[in-house]
């Protein structure tokens, strides 16, 4: 796979230097169709894995049965009752994942605006000279609103 910036040479010598595609492919040491597929290409391709599995998938329902029956049981007593004899890492990582949706919701944090109720603000100091008038310039601080 090529990188960034072969993709980028191979389609500057395409375009701009009208080279053919063999002479690219022969001056940068890659295959025709490498070239001619980089040619074709709006953006240089990324390499990506398939997703693996993860071992915590064969015990997943057994914990989300356990988060159903107490919601704030601790990782280390999930693992003794799923019986998990691995590292605890990857199974704090799904447990924390799973934790919101069996956490109820804090009716405290639910905040609900209707359009235009609010207005949030923010003094700001610009970088740049701003006319004050009678021929004077400074930076005075400018109240940036947005309405929310």
């Amino acid at each position: 796979m090529i990188g960034v910036e072969d993709w980028a040479e191979i389609r500057r010598l395409h375009r701009t230097e009208q080279m053919p595609v063999r002479a690219i492919a022969r001056k940068l040491g890659i295959a025709r169709n490498t070239v001619r597929r980089a040619i074709a290409d709006d953006a240089p391709r990324k390499y990506q894995r398939a997703p693996k599995d993860s071992i915590v998938d064969a015990v997943e329902p057994q914990i989300r049965e356990l988060r159903e029956q107490c919601p704030e049981m601790p990782t280390t007593v999930i693992a003794d009752r799923i019986g998990w004899d691995r590292g605890l890492t990857v199974l704090k990582e799904r447990i924390r994942e799973l934790r919101t949706s069996y956490r109820p919701v804090d009716p405290a944090s639910r905040t609900v605006y209707e359009a235009g109720e609010t207005a949030p603000c923010d003094p700001r100091f610009p970088a740049a000279e701003i006319p004050l008038g009678s021929g004077q310039t400074g930076h005075p601080p400018v109240l940036v609103t947005v309405a929310a």
